[in-house]
C-alpha cells in the first residue's frame, strides 16, 4: 500500500504522475459537522501506480498535488466529481484542468442516468466491490488495511473505466457530446455560494416579493455566519424555521420565541438579537429593491398534445442512441419546441440537432410520422409527403 504522509514523498509521486496522460482522483471526506467538506484521504492513480495521500498528516504540504491538478497535459478523471472538485477549488482556489467525469460520460455510452461507481465497475469490469467500509469515519487514525483497500479501489478501477469510456466515445464520435456537461463542472460559480443567492436553495411556494426579500436577507445572514464559522447552515437555523420567521416577521425576541420550530435558546440568545435586526432592516427595504418572484412555470406534462409527441420522440431517439434523454433535450427545450419558441434551444444546436432537433422540427411541422413495423418489431420514422 503506497500511503503518502510526507511532503517529499508526495512531491516524488506527483512528479511521476505528471508524466502520465491521465490520473484518477477521489476523496474521502466528512461534512456532517462543517460547512466546508473536510478532506480525510486523497486517492490518486494512473495506469502505472496508485497511492493514498493523507491530508490530515501534520506538516504535509499539498502544493505538489495542486500543481498536478493544474497540469494541462494530464487529464484529471473523477466519477461524479462535483464534490471532489469543490474541495480542490476551496483549498487551492482553482479547478482541476482538464476534467473528465465518468458518470457524465456513461450517460452517452448506454449506462443510464447517474450510474453509481459500484454499478459501473460491475457493468464494465465484472467486479463486485466490497462496500462494507463505505461509512467509515475517515478522520480517525490509524485506518485499517480493509479501509485503505476500499478507498484505493475508487481510483484503481477508475483507470480501466476511463479507458473504456473514452475509447467508446472516440470510436462513436461522441466525445464532444459531453462538452456542455463538462463545461458546467469547469465553471467556478458552481462552487462559490454567494450569500445573497442562498435563498434560492430553500424550497418554498411563495411568489410574494416582500416575503422573498426577507427570506433573501435572512438566508444571506445565515450563510455568511455559516461560512465564517465553518458550521453547517442547518445547525444554526433549519429551513423550516427560517420560512416561518419570514411569514411572521417577529419584531422582538419575545415574538421570535413564539416560533415553535425555532429552539428557545436561539431565540433568547445572541442569534435572536441578530435575527430581529436582520428582519428590521429587511422590512425597510423599498419595494423597488424587492426580489423579483420567479415565474410560475407550467409543468411540461401539462403542455399541449404536441409536447407529448415530442416527449415520445425524445424517448425513442434516446433509446435508439443509448443516451440519457435529458442530455439530448431538457424539459425546457421540449417546452420551447412545443410553443414554437426556438430561441436558445440547445436541442436545435450541434449534435443534438443532428439526432433529435431536426426530427423534432419535422414532427412539429407535420413532415414526420412515427410508426411500428410489425415485421422487424422496430419503431420507425416516415417522411410525410407535402401537398
Amino acid at each position: 500500500m503506497n500511503f503518502i504522509d510526507k511532503t517529499s514523498e508526495l512531491e516524488t509521486l506527483c512528479s511521476s504522475l505528471s508524466k502520465q496522460p491521465f490520473v484518477t482522483v477521489d476523496f474521502e471526506f466528512l461534512r456532517e459537522k462543517t460547512y466546508f467538506a473536510k478532506p480525510c484521504l486523497i486517492q490518486i492513480g494512473s495506469s502505472k501506480k496508485c497511492a493514498i495521500i493523507d491530508p490530515l498528516s501534520e506538516g504535509l504540504s499539498l502544493q505538489s498535488f495542486f500543481d498536478l491538478m493544474q497540469n494541462k497535459s494530464v487529464t484529471k478523471v473523477f466519477h461524479s466529481g462535483r464534490q471532489d472538485i469543490e474541495i480542490i477549488f476551496n483549498l487551492s482556489g482553482k479547478i482541476p484542468t482538464p476534467l473528465f467525469d465518468t458518470q457524465i460520460a456513461a450517460m452517452v455510452c448506454g449506462f443510464g442516468e447517474s450510474i453509481s461507481y459500484e454499478n459501473l465497475v460491475k457493468s464494465i469490469l465484472g467486479i463486485t466491490l466490497d462496500k462494507s467500509s463505505r461509512l467509515s469515519d475517515w478522520s480517525k487514525r490509524p485506518l485499517n488495511d480493509k479501509q485503505l483497500e476500499y478507498a484505493l479501489s475508487d481510483v484503481t478501477h477508475l483507470v480501466n473505466i476511463y479507458t473504456y469510456l473514452k475509447d467508446y466515445l472516440e470510436k462513436n464520435n461522441r466525445l464532444h457530446w459531453i462538452d456542455e456537461e463538462m463545461a458546467i463542472l469547469n465553471n467556478p460559480s458552481n462552487y462559490i455560494i454567494n450569500p445573497q443567492d442562498a435563498w434560492k436553495r430553500i424550497r418554498h411556494h411563495s411568489h410574494n416579493a416582500r416575503f422573498l426579500t426577507i427570506l433573501r436577507e435572512l438566508a444571506a445572514w445565515r450563510e455568511e455566519r455559516s461560512q465564517r464559522r465553518n458550521i453547517p447552515r442547518q445547525r444554526y437555523i433549519k429551513d423550516e424555521a427560517l420560512l416561518t420567521i419570514c411569514s411572521s416577521c417577529p419584531q422582538n425576541k419575545e415574538e421570535l420565541s413564539e416560533i415553535r420550530s425555532l429552539p428557545k435558546d436561539i431565540a433568547a440568545g445572541k442569534l435572536g438579537d441578530e435575527i430581529v435586526e436582520v428582519i428590521k432592516q429587511a422590512i425597510n427595504i423599498p419595494p423597488e429593491e424587492y426580489v423579483t418572484p420567479p415565474e410560475i412555470k407550467i409543468p411540461f406534462s401539462q403542455n399541449s398534445p404536441l409536447s407529448e409527441l415530442l416527449k415520445m420522440l425524445l424517448k425513442i431517439i434516446s433509446q435508439q442512441n443509448k443516451v440519457v434523454a435529458r442530455v439530448i433535450a431538457s424539459d425546457e427545450d421540449l417546452s420551447k419546441l412545443s410553443s414554437f419558441k426556438d430561441n436558445d434551444c440547445s436541442a436545435l444546436q450541434g449534435w443534438r440537432y443532428e439526432i433529435f432537433g431536426s426530427q423534432a422540427l419535422k414532427l412539429r411541422n407535420g413532415e414526420l410520422s412515427i410508426g411500428y413495423n410489425p415485421k422487424n418489431h422496430h419503431i420507425e420514422f416516415y417522411q410525410n409527403s407535402k401537398n
